[in-house]
């Protein structure tokens, strides 16, 4: 997943670990540790709407659906979504499954996707800004606009001349202690910022959680880079083919499933080519 998202994408010196296990035949070994026991889940105990230690996320949801599948309890390594994580989590064997990961980064070896999701405005419903849906929109100059420092949307907002008035809220924090995306919303509810831009799947589950009189807006008309939704997928140990392939089939024959637990998260879903919002059933 992006470093915005996920923040942990610190060099790794796995890519060279990787090679001498294939040269020396240990690569064919990989599938061995995945348990056989339970399904192992690496998790942050405090990232709600995501996971957290008491089971309330989403997507400790999804890992209670797969493991239903599997015919195994779950069973948790839990570890601050920061900086290390995978190497701490996956790479160290501890655990062989993360629920979410962007498609494409290479410190996992991806499944196929089961969302896509992108960045979304939040505001009032009652408000100036609620009719909102792209961010050259002239009714957002002079706005303080809530924004995560280095994520995608503060490249689109300076491009907009919206920089200048945003409040930046921290990108790497520890979970168990701080939620800038949570202070947002308690500072958009206050009136501190006119309105606030998250990631979707952490923005929609917390506003509809606590926040019923704000207004979710997917951010899908911005055409320019850089792209503003990611496809997210499971995220397993490189070289673990078999497993992957195991979770591609639970994936795509539970997805109605899947996109029930999110729907009922408030995760905003998006077509796959991130340009239309999608309407599911509950």
């Amino acid at each position: 997943m992006p470093a915005w998202v996920r923040n942990c994408a610190a060099a790794l010196v796995a890519g060279l670990t990787l090679i001498l296990c294939q040269t020396t035949g240990a690569g064919a070994q990989t599938s061995d540790l995945v348990s056989h026991n339970a399904l192992r889940v690496c998790a942050d105990p405090a990232n709600y709407p995501l996971s957290d230690k008491d089971g309330n996320g989403y997507e400790n949801k999804l890992a209670e659906l797969i493991a239903g599948e599997l015919g195994l309890p779950v069973q948790y390594t839990w570890y601050p979504m920061a900086t290390g994580f995978i190497r701490n989590t996956l790479k160290a064997a501890k655990c062989d499954v993360v629920m979410g990961y962007a498609q494409g980064h290479e410190m996992v070896l991806n499944t196929n996707h089961y969302l896509t999701s992108g960045f979304v405005l939040i505001t009032p419903s009652d408000g100036d800004l609620a009719a909102v849906t792209e961010l050259a929109d002239p009714a957002l100059k002079g706005k303080v606009i809530g924004v995560v420092a280095g994520t995608p949307p503060a490249n689109h907002m300076a491009r907009n001349g919206l920089i200048s008035k945003a409040r930046p809220y921290q990108l790497t924090v520890d979970t168990r202690h701080e939620s800038p995306s949570k202070q947002m919303l308690v500072d958009l509810a206050a009136g501190k910022i006119d309105a606030a831009i998250l990631w979707g799947p952490i923005g929609g589950p917390l506003a509809k959680d606590d926040y019923p009189q704000m207004k979710v807006t997917p951010l899908i008309h911005e055409t320019l880079p850089p792209k503003m939704f990611y496809r997210i997928t499971m995220g397993v140990r490189q070289g673990e083919k078999v497993w992957q392939r195991k979770l591609n089939s639970l994936i795509r024959r539970n997805q109605d499933r899947i996109d029930a637990i999110l729907a009922e998260a408030g995760v905003p879903m998006l077509d796959a080519q991130g340009q239309k919002v999608l309407e599911v059933s509950q």
